[in-house]
């Protein structure tokens, strides 16, 4: 074994040493999948996406005297889940863009949380720009190249109607406006980005140029999005590594998942 080896050797070790040990907590950035949890709503005229169902299949009875499962089912973008590439039209062209082709060092990354909790509590439609993650960068310090952002609104405390924010003129939710999304994919290089609401994008996003701007730019330029995330104000603003393996589906578009991260106790 070369030496370089032997450090990553070490390095392991020492990682497992600090999560055994507390050293380094672990943090469950994911919703519990459920019936109940809020499946985004498209317009009538489009298909829809399918709720979480589950079906028993035996429980310690006739059906399977000593076993308990079930049959479960869902659309790939149900509860906290994963956008791979191929999801939109834009990134339908690219190499390696489905969740089973996706590379696996993709899925360990460093975190930047943006907190614009305050700003989402006074205003359902908030929406993130240049000038809040500039600011950002002067307290903690640039986004790193190959990191999520992660958009902190704490809406993954409310519930049922509030969480969909359902009105009748479409979802009021806050997200990113166009041209952060773009800046961030060509000026900080970021892996993708992630959110507390059903979307990466705002709930209005149908109507901004282009449509859907986050869906847009990250797909098109082989990103990835995380929706649905829980949990996102025990994280610092900066140190977290986020660990977020879609399931291998093939061809798959996306899947629920469960969302970690690793950050100093």
């Amino acid at each position: 074994m070369s030496a370089r080896d032997d450090a990553a050797d070490v390095v392991l070790v020492q990682l497992a040493g600090l999560v055994a040990d507390g050293g380094l907590k672990l943090v469950d950035l994911t919703h519990t999948l459920s019936p109940d949890f809020p499946t985004i709503v498209m317009p009538p005229e489009f298909g829809q996406s399918a709720p979480f169902r589950m079906e028993r299949i035996s429980c310690y009875d006739g059906d399977g005297p000593a076993w308990y499962w079930n049959n479960i089912s869902f659309g790939e973008h149900t509860g906290t889940h994963f956008d791979a590439p191929i999801h939109w039209y834009t990134g339908k062209d690219l190499p390696l863009n489905t969740v089973d082709t996706l590379p696996t060092r993709d899925m360990i990354a460093p975190a930047n949380v943006i907190d614009c909790s305050r700003q989402s509590a006074a205003d359902a439609d908030f929406l993130l720009g240049v000038e809040d993650i500039l600011a950002w960068e002067r307290e903690h310090g640039l986004i790193a190249p190959r990191s999520w952002v992660l958009l902190r609104t704490d809406w993954s405390k409310k519930t049922g109607r509030d969480y969909a924010n359902l009105l009748d003129d479409g979802a009021h939710t806050p997200g990113p406006d166009a041209d952060v999304i773009r800046w961030l994919v060509t000026e900080r290089d970021i892996i993708g980005f992630g959110t507390e609401t059903i979307g990466t994008d705002a709930g209005q996003a149908g109507h901004f140029s282009p449509p859907y701007p986050a869906h847009h730019f990250l797909h098109g330029a082989g990103r990835y999005g995380l929706q649905c995330l829980a949990n996102l104000d025990q994280l610092p603003p900066k140190g977290a590594v986020v660990i977020a393996a879609p399931l291998k589906i093939r061809h798959g578009s996306g899947s629920p998942l469960r969302v970690l991260a690793l950050i100093a106790a």
